[in-house]
């Protein structure tokens, strides 16, 4: 419901690069950590998004979304489901293409501000399970 494979592969294969990953510390022992190793290693440009804004696999860290001076294409969002909903909001008002909620993140009032607002989103799916899984063609099989 949250995450059909048309709006995984979209937001994937089609929507942009640049994935703003909030809660990416360089803790190498929380998941966000591996999972922007993943992205990176599929060509994703992961800009971590923390309150200590840390260099992370080589990329600058800011403290806020709005601290970031670029244009973002997916905010990932590895926070509480309580949390969640500000980070839908926040990546809404940078001008995000999509967000997309980690396993276990659930808000389904953010869930519906943000595609009426026209962004794709995805909910309670890591990208790391997902984009091994596209095929040659972009297709999840």
């Amino acid at each position: 419901m949250y995450g059909d494979p048309e709006t995984v592969r979209k937001i994937l294969t089609a929507l942009g690069d640049t994935w703003a990953v909030v809660g990416l510390s360089s803790n190498q022992r929380r998941a966000a950590y591996g999972v922007a190793e993943v992205l990176q290693r599929f060509g994703k440009r992961v800009v971590p998004v923390h309150p200590k804004a840390e260099t992370v696999h080589g990329e600058k860290g800011y403290a806020s979304l709005a601290d970031i001076p670029f244009e973002v294409d997916v905010v990932d969002a590895f926070v509480r489901s309580d949390l969640a909903g500000e980070v839908a909001d926040e990546a809404a008002a940078i001008g995000a293409k999509a967000v997309w909620f980690q396993l276990g993140v659930v808000d389904e009032a953010a869930y519906e501000r943000t595609r009426t607002a026209g962004l794709s989103m995805v909910m309670d799916k890591c990208p790391a399970i997902e984009i091994p899984r596209l095929g040659p063609a972009g297709r999840i099989g």
